[in-house]
């Protein structure tokens, strides 16, 4: 036999790569490909990835060269890589580097240099140059209205022609502070966090923008307070919700020198500007009618920012990406597990937020003792007989609802609370009927959106004192909540085939634990429906990074525990 064909992977001419996941050589491939590549599907047997213009040219701002991803793809591939292939890789990565924005944030022109004739001539017949506020090129370079910096590096990434954007950065108002608090306690970054920290560091043109992709539970907000403090500016925070707010908040005064009048809430109950002011990505978006104006949307100019930080950048709503196009002379930093948006805008956050700065593989973090290792699960649950029926004439939406509420799902919910008594455990679901029934049934509080803050605060700080044992969570526990003490996540439905947010609610149990530093994570899917196809893309980018969901199917609901489950470990 050939010594290439017992590689695990097949290369293809339309840049797709097959993974063969039985392989002895599949996880290391996957190690490789997780850096220029993105998984598109997770069957059983061969895991298709595709190598995308985005891809590559991340993979090329976090220090990969055409050369080495071609050495890589070759290094794993069953047969020879496809001629044409090398070609494509080569002119992707390529472009990137070739167009230039120089010039000085403080001048009202800056310069677009492409040394590459070839490509000036095919920019001019593919972009809308007047739109753009452009002109013609001479020698080299071409001339652009400075308030036009964030729309030409969208539209040029969207045809394909990615933007290195060395124009520079204001400083903002300085803001003195350190990483020790008012109790002499001093903040140290882990080794990875500096890492983070000083890959977005605005260093010869390059840097001072960009996303730092690490896993949940591994502290992106530290390092967002680390970022802060090299800067030592005045910085807007933009965040998912008010419990996240809080949270920037109390981690900003338990961890630096800041005086609590120095930090800012601006949400629905407080609208407080201060040199730190942490606010929701939904005040920004919120206006009184679809045609008015969004009168929060000031806030980004309101005070000199040396610095936003997109807290959860992949939630990043549309009317924010368009204000974030005209502030491109701040710093701007995403902090995200994923880079994934289900809406397709990932080119957007790449050209208007900035390229991926650093990126730290879940499975490097858990090996290193940083993250809880995870057993994950999927358990295939049969509708009972009534529903069946309704299944099969309902439309296509109405099946997934039904699927997604099988009432079936409550005995195995038990089951594993039982198999894990004495762990914290979290339900966590989509359809909020299902969820209070769930809750009534097992008599536990149940937290959704409607719920007050100050009442939802109480039921996290009595699951984190061990007060209440399980909690049922509609989908507010997606998106930063710090309960470091759950160790069982149990989802019951979920948003159709939503990738980020299954990785959201896997990162709910992510945190190192005790003892042997074991989570488990559980998703309760309809035997023989829709919601089994949903739940294999929810799946995917968990897979990418290299977990693996064991199938085990429930055949009766009675007994003590699942027979797949003993005294908590599964067999």
């Amino acid at each position: 036999m050939n010594p290439d064909q017992a590689k695990p992977c097949i290369v293809q001419r339309d840049r797709t790569v097959l993974l063969e996941t039985g392989h002895a050589g599949a996880g290391p491939a996957r190690e490789q490909l997780q850096y220029y590549a993105e998984l598109l599907k997770s069957p059983s047997g061969f895991h298709t990835y595709r190598l995308t213009p985005l891809s590559l040219w991340n993979a090329a701002e976090t220090g990969w060269g055409a050369e080495q991803v071609l050495n890589s793809l070759a290094s794993i591939s069953r047969w020879q890589l496809p001629a044409g292939l090398v070609e494509d890789i080569r002119t992707l990565m390529n472009r990137y580097g070739s167009l230039r924005l120089i010039g000085s944030w403080e001048q009202p022109v800056l310069n677009l240099v492409c040394e590459d004739e070839v490509m000036m001539r095919q920019l001019e017949t593919l972009a809308d140059w007047t739109t753009l506020g452009l002109g013609r090129w001479k020698e080299g370079s071409v001339d652009i209205p400075s308030h036009f910096r964030g729309r030409v590096k969208q539209e040029l990434t969207r045809l394909g022609y990615p933007v290195v954007d060395l124009v520079g950065y204001h400083s903002g108002s300085r803001l003195k502070l350190s990483l020790t608090n008012s109790e002499g306690t001093e903040c140290r970054l882990r080794s990875y966090q500096q890492e983070a920290v000083e890959a977005f560091r605005d260093s010869g043109g390059r840097g001072g923008s960009g996303v730092l992709v690490l896993p949940c539970g591994a502290g992106k907000t530290v390092i967002g307070i680390g970022v802060i403090n090299q800067l030592q500016c005045e910085t807007l925070i933009l965040t998912s919700n008010t419990t996240s707010i809080r949270q920037w908040i109390a981690e900003l005064t338990g961890k630096t020198s800041l005086a609590a009048a120095e930090i800012g809430e601006y949400s629905g109950e407080r609208k407080q500007i201060r040199p730190i002011t942490v606010a929701t990505y939904q005040m920004l978006s919120r206006r009184n009618a679809k045609d008015h104006q969004f009168p929060h949307m000031k806030l980004l100019s309101e005070r000199s920012w040396g610095l936003i930080i997109y807290d959860e950048v992949h939630l990043l709503p549309a009317p924010v990406f368009r204000a974030t196009a005209e502030i491109q002379a701040t710093r701007r930093l995403g902090l995200t597990a994923t880079l994934i948006r289900e809406d397709g805008r990932e080119q957007d956050v790449f050209s208007l937020i900035g390229p991926k700065r650093y990126d730290m593989p879940w499975k490097m973090l858990e090996q290193q003792g940083w993250l809880a290792g995870v057993e994950c699960r999927e358990v295939h649950v049969p509708l009972p007989l009534e529903l069946k029926e309704a299944y099969q004439q309902s439309a296509e939406r109405q099946r997934f609802r039904l699927a997604s509420e099988n009432p079936d799902k409550l005995p195995v919910i038990r089951q594993l609370l039982s198999a894990h008594q004495g762990h914290q455990t979290l339900v966590i679901g989509h359809y909020l009927d299902q969820l209070r029934r769930i809750a009534d049934e097992l008599e536990v509080p149940l937290i959704t959106g409607s719920m007050g803050q100050q009442e939802r605060q109480n039921c996290y700080d009595a699951f984190r004192s061990g007060e209440i044992r399980v909690l049922v969570v509609s989908k507010v526990a997606n998106f930063a909540i710090d309960l470091p003490d759950a160790a069982v996540a149990i989802e019951v439905s979920g948003t159709f085939g939503s990738r980020q947010e299954e990785a959201q609610r896997l990162g709910r149990v992510l945190r190192p634990k005790s003892g042997d530093n074991k989570a488990y994570f559980y998703t309760l899917v309809s035997a023989d429906t829709k919601e089994q196809l949903f739940a294999a893309r929810r799946q995917m980018f968990l897979v990418e990074q290299g977990y693996e969901y064991r199938i085990s199917r429930v055949d009766g609901t009675s007994g003590a525990h699942p027979p797949w489950i003993v005294d908590g470990r599964s067999e």
